[in-house]
């Protein structure tokens, strides 16, 4: 597959993004919009960020009505839900997380298929390709959903303190990891991606969109897993972590990584020698 004829057009890229004024006038209405959007990650990640913990905080609050429990403990520990309720929370929290991050990768595209437009050739929409990224990630939350609900009962609670700390390390661990690095170089400059695997048909845009999506869980997912073993509904760690990991994507070099990799390692051991002094 070969990009298109235009390619030569396009603006001068910088750190993987295509410098132009994002208006997108050759695209259709909904793909513009898409693109608009895009090209102001910053403005829609703090959007998706305050909408999570808005839905955070109000189930927070449905909670302590219903059982009259304290802010402090509400606010620090696991809330009770049902698997309705689970599942709708696992999917607001990772599209609210992950689709800010996917603006570098839904521009550079939206940016391509312009150019491409203005010139006449064949484009898909980039809401095909927002489609696949989406389509991992909603995958993603239904498993660990399930599996929420799944172990939530056969966990003993005597687990639950030794599992934590070794997520802790172990997400941390892995943030100085080649593939760690690997998936988040190729998020946050996904035109060298676009370049080597274009296509025009709309099921090879719906594969792209996945692909870019597996890269953004295979940067994340020991992230995901410190929510799933912490507690999905904790809103102190449904804030936090989508703070940290969109800063992580829409940010440069390797220094949040490794400072959030210490600190991860760091909690971790802190929770061992914790358990071991009051167990």
């Amino acid at each position: 597959n070969q990009l298109p004829g235009c390619i030569s057009s396009l603006p001068v890229l910088r750190w993987g993004w295509i410098m132009t004024d994002h208006a997108l006038t050759h695209l259709p209405p909904g793909a513009a919009r898409l693109g608009w959007l895009a090209a102001r990650p910053r403005a829609v990640a703090t959007g998706c960020i305050v909408a999570l913990t808005a839905l955070g905080w109000s189930v927070l609050g449905g909670a302590l009505a219903q059982t009259g429990g304290s802010w402090w403990t509400a606010l620090c520990g696991q809330l009770d839900a049902s698997a309705t309720l689970i599942v709708a929370l696992w999917l607001a929290m990772v599209l609210a997380m992950m689709l800010p991050t996917a603006a570098p990768m839904l521009l550079t595209y939206a940016e391509i298929a312009e150019t491409a437009a203005r010139k006449g050739e064949r484009i898909v929409s980039p809401l095909m390709l927002a489609a696949g990224y989406c389509a991992v990630w909603i995958g993603a939350a239904l498993v660990a959903a399930l599996a929420q609900i799944s172990l939530a009962s056969l966990v003993p609670a005597t687990w639950t303190q030794p599992l934590t700390a070794a997520a802790f390390v172990g997400a941390g661990l892995y943030q100085f990891t080649t593939l760690k690095h690997a998936c988040l170089s190729r998020c946050r400059q996904p035109f060298s991606f676009f370049f080597l695997n274009w296509t025009t048909t709309p099921h090879g845009v719906f594969r792209l969109g996945a692909r870019q999506g597996l890269d953004c869980l295979g940067c994340c997912w020991a992230m995901m897993a410190l929510m799933f073993v912490s507690g999905a509904m904790n809103v102190v760690w449904m804030a936090a972590l989508a703070i940290y990991m969109t800063a992580e994507k829409l940010g440069s070099g390797p220094w949040l990584t490794r400072i959030g990799g210490a600190a991860l390692i760091a909690i971790g051991v802190g929770l061992v020698i914790t358990n071991m002094i009051t167990g």
